[in-house]
């Protein structure tokens, strides 16, 4: 089943093209890392994917919902987290949740139960009454994951959740995300980091707003001729700009 599907997708702002053109199919169950570097489009392509932009021309489909057409239906089946996610700091963690889950609408007699998971495999229990601001930035990385899944979406948009977080909350995010992908969960997920990359399904290389190739890490690798992704895409980018 195609979950995320993305035709002709483009975006400019004034003379300046931040998505172009774009054609893209993710599959159910599956983590697509969007690589590339700052200003290549990635968080341009996250907010038209989940219908906070509206593309110039192009379509896309989300949970075969249309993003511009049926973008607040889209809203129940999606979770976004943005480079810099909203936390409330001076609300305890269980409080952010509670929170997100009133944004959702979760019914009541269903919270406790959610809680309860999300602070097991976030590894948030013993901290549920720490106030935001007090916590490291992994932890806030999985606070902010957590309130994103707080409704159980099943398709997870994470616009570079790691930047920033120390290589052991790197870790732990990643270990996370593989649980939610045994639950079929679809996973978007931009970065600037080639090793995460290497841990996805398969990859994307945007620059410039556009979408230069899109192959599991290993073929890509072994087309380019190169022992490592960051190689690849080098090599990939040199070619792109080559007169």
């Amino acid at each position: 089943m195609i979950t995320i599907k993305a035709q002709g997708l483009t975006r400019k702002f004034n003379s300046t093209t931040a998505v172009n053109n774009l054609n893209l199919e993710i599959e159910e169950g599956e983590i697509f890392g969007l690589v590339g570097p700052d200003g290549a489009g990635k968080t341009t392509t996250m907010r038209l994917l989940t219908g906070i932009l509206e593309p110039n021309s192009g379509e896309a489909w989300v949970f075969n919902k249309h993003i511009v057409k049926e973008s607040e239906g889209l809203k129940d089946h999606i979770g976004y987290m943005s480079q810099r996610f909203g936390l409330y700091e001076d609300l305890t963690v269980l409080e952010n949740l509670h929170f997100y889950a009133d944004i959702y609408d979760v019914p009541y007699k269903e919270r406790p139960g959610r809680i309860e998971r999300l602070m097991s495999f976030s590894g948030l229990g013993p901290f549920q009454k720490r106030l935001a601001r007090h916590l490291s930035g992994g932890m806030k990385q999985k606070l902010g994951l957590s309130c994103a899944l707080i409704h159980t979406p099943k398709v997870l948009f994470l616009d570079e959740p790691t930047s920033g977080v120390d290589p052991v909350s790197r870790r732990d995010f990643w270990r996370i995300l593989y649980q939610l992908l045994r639950e079929k969960v679809t996973i978007l997920f931009s970065t600037s980091y080639l090793d995460e990359a290497e841990r996805c399904r398969r990859v994307g290389l945007i620059h410039k707003g556009s979408l230069l190739k899109c192959d599991i890490p290993a073929n890509i690798k072994k087309e380019r001729r190169s022992e490592t992704l960051e190689q690849a895409f080098i090599s990939i980018i040199n070619s792109y700009e080559k007169p």
